[in-house]
């Protein structure tokens, strides 16, 4: 059976030659024998999806904690959002999308409950720090399958540890991705403010809407027509600099009025306590934390480092369990 290796030679004779082609992958730490069907970084695809940290996602906070309706956005709704809209630009510009899908489905394993409150929470306590990127790249070589880790590619893991602003990934797909975040974030985040009336369409700055457009959908058709016309044909993934612009003044914007000083994540501060107390408790009561997690102390790991491992991996329903199991006192019963 050759339809791996068919599908290589379409890679080879119909994607861009700035396209990181599956043969030419670097490899995984692990070797392992092909699959006849799928190329390395759709198989890589494949088990992040399948994974136990990607199905977290659907129950962990995006922006806003808690929120009491159904269309806001989850975690896992936003590595979707990621997922098409960096698939777009990688077909239009004949790039690999598998590779593409594969970083941006895990792009954001590692985030922790609570969103971005629970990562600033554990990077202050945990000796070392605490990064989402990296625990998402943790996650993949060593946490998931019961310590084994999905061996995956090193395009992947390379596009998953660089999609922050100050990184930058080493293949365009990667770059795709990078960008295709933020996008997401900026104008999903948007439309949950607006959902929940902490903004108004009419407040972002006027500026902003004249260049990327007064909606939503308008804004994403902007962005991405932007990135495929301004990279097609180059070595690189770029943006026109009055495009660009607006997108960082819109991030700048949000930061400022929804992700650190909106009415909405008023219960950030109990969710990072939340958190820090369990942290401690842990601390003192290591024999509390799965068999998995005491394995890997005993081999070796840090015990600040495990423990961060399992409480990034919580959703925020299971961390508030925790919680009320550890602190919350319980109704007194005749056995």
């Amino acid at each position: 059976m050759l339809i791996r290796e068919n599908i290589e030679f379409l890679e080879r004779n119909y994607l861009s030659p700035f396209a990181t082609l599956s043969e030419n992958s670097r490899g995984r730490d692990r070797q392992e024998a092909q699959c006849d069907i799928r190329p390395v970084f759709q198989r890589d695809r494949d088990r992040i999806l399948h994974s136990k940290a990607f199905r977290r996602l659907m129950h962990k906070t995006q922006v806003f904690l808690s929120p009491k309706g159904d269309h806001y956005r989850t975690r896992l709704t936003h590595t979707l959002e990621v997922s098409q809209n960096a698939r777009t630009i990688a077909k239009a510009l004949r790039l690999n999308e598998d590779l593409v899908e594969a970083i941006a489905l895990g792009h954001d394993l590692g985030h922790t409950p609570f969103g971005h409150s629970g990562e600033r929470m554990l990077n202050e306590i945990c000796e070392g720090g605490f990064q989402h990127n990296k625990q998402s790249v943790r996650i993949v070589e060593k946490l998931e399958k019961n310590g084994k880790g999905l061996n995956l590619t090193w395009e992947v893991r390379d596009g998953m540890l660089n999609h922050q602003t100050c990184l930058m990934p080493s293949t365009l797909e990667g770059k795709i991705v990078r960008l295709s975040d933020k996008i997401a974030y900026i104008n999903h985040d948007i439309d949950d403010a607006i959902r929940a009336k902490v903004l108004s369409e009419e407040d972002i700055p006027k500026e902003y809407r004249e260049i990327l457009g007064t909606s939503t959908r308008k804004r994403l058709d902007t962005l991405i027509h932007n990135i495929i016309t301004n990279s097609l044909g180059k070595d690189d993934i770029c943006m026109s600099e009055e495009v660009q612009q607006a997108m960082q003044g819109l991030r700048k914007f949000m930061f400022q009025n929804v992700y650190l000083n909106s009415a909405a994540k008023y219960e950030e501060k109990r969710a990072e306590d939340l958190l820090e107390r369990l942290f401690y408790y842990y601390v003192d009561y290591i024999d509390k934390l799965p068999r998995l997690y005491l394995d890997m102390i005993e081999q070796g790991e840090k015990k600040q480092r495990v423990i961060c491992d399992y409480i990034a991996g919580m959703t925020d329903q299971y961390a508030i369990a925790k919680f009320e199991e550890y602190f919350m006192p319980k109704a007194w019963q005749v056995n």
